[in-house]
C-alpha cells in the first residue's frame, strides 16, 4: 500500500449504548440513564445505533444523541428493518428518500449508514443496483449482505462504484471474513461471543495498514449482558492509538 497519504481515524465502539446492566462492569454504579451516552462517550469514540433498526430517529432523539457526545464522536445507524426491506423490493427510490430523511440530522456526525440485507434475501444483482441508484450520494452507505451469494466480485463493483463500503463481519462458528475496500472507509462488526486478547491482536494488525493507509476504520463489538464487551473495545482501540 503507499505511504504517501494521511493516516486514517480509527472509530470504536459497540452496537448499542443505553444497557444500564453494563453498571458496574463498564458504567459507574448508579448512571442514571440519560448519563449513560455521556459516559460512554468518555471511553469510546463510536456507537452503531441499534435503535434505529426497529424505528426512526425523531429528530429530538438525534439532537439529544449529539448533545450529549463531542464533536469528534461519530454514530453509524442502523437502517429500520422495514424501510429496507422495502427498498428492496422493488420500490427503492420512494423508500429510500424517506429512510434517509432523518439521518441528515447528524451531519458531518454521521459516520455511516449501515443497511443489513438479511439471510432470507439471496443475491438480486437488479435491486441492488436500483438501491445503490437511488441512495443519496452524499451520505455514507455501508452494505452487510448475511447470504454468502452476494459474496462476488461483481456485486463487489457495485458497491465500489457506487462508493459504499462493504461490511466485513465476524461470526462464531464461521471462517474469518475478508476486507475488502470498497469506499473511502472500512467498516468491521466483530460479532463473536469473546475474543482473547491474542485474536485482538490479530484484528488489530489486520486492519492497521489500511488506516496507515488513509482508511477510517468503523469497528464494532457486539451487545452483551454485563459490559466485558464494550471493555473490549476500549482494550481494541488502545491496540491501534497506543
Amino acid at each position: 500500500m503507499s505511504t504517501d497519504r494521511t493516516r486514517g481515524r480509527l472509530y470504536v465502539g459497540t452496537s448499542g449504548f443505553a444497557y444500564p446492566g453494563w453498571a458496574p462492569v463498564f458504567y459507574p454504579p448508579g448512571t442514571r440513564a440519560d448519563a449513560l451516552l455521556p459516559a460512554y462517550a468518555a471511553r469510546l469514540n463510536a456507537c452503531e445505533l441499534n435503535n434505529t433498526f426497529y424505528q426512526q430517529p425523531t429528530e429530538a432523539k438525534i439532537a439529544a444523541w449529539l448533545a450529549a457526545t463531542p464533536s469528534d464522536f461519530r454514530f453509524t445507524v442502523k437502517a429500520q428493518r422495514g424501510g429496507s426491506m422495502r427498498a428492496l423490493s422493488g420500490s427503492a427510490e420512494e423508500t429510500v428518500a424517506w429512510l434517509t430523511r432523518p439521518y441528515r440530522h447528524f451531519g458531518e456526525r454521521l459516520g455511516s449508514v449501515l443497511f443489513r440485507v438479511p439471510e432470507t434475501s439471496t443475491r438480486d444483482d437488479a435491486a441492488l443496483a436500483a438501491l445503490l441508484a437511488a441512495w443519496p450520494t452524499d451520505l455514507p452507505l455501508t452494505v452487510e449482505f448475511q447470504h454468502p451469494s452476494w459474496n462476488d466480485d461483481s456485486v463487489h463493483a457495485q458497491l465500489t462504484d457506487a462508493g459504499a463500503a462493504l461490511c466485513a463481519t465476524d461470526l462464531d462458528d464461521r471462517d474469518l471474513p475478508d476486507l475488502r475496500v470498497t469506499a473511502p472507509i472500512l467498516y468491521l462488526r466483530l460479532r463473536r461471543a469473546t475474543y482473547s486478547e491474542e485474536e485482538l491482536g490479530r484484528w488489530a494488525a489486520r486492519i492497521a495498514p489500511f488506516i496507515e493507509d488513509g482508511l477510517d476504520a468503523y469497528v464494532f463489538f457486539r451487545h452483551d449482558e454485563s459490559g466485558d464487551s464494550a471493555l473490549r473495545a476500549e482494550r481494541f482501540a488502545g491496540l491501534l492509538t497506543g
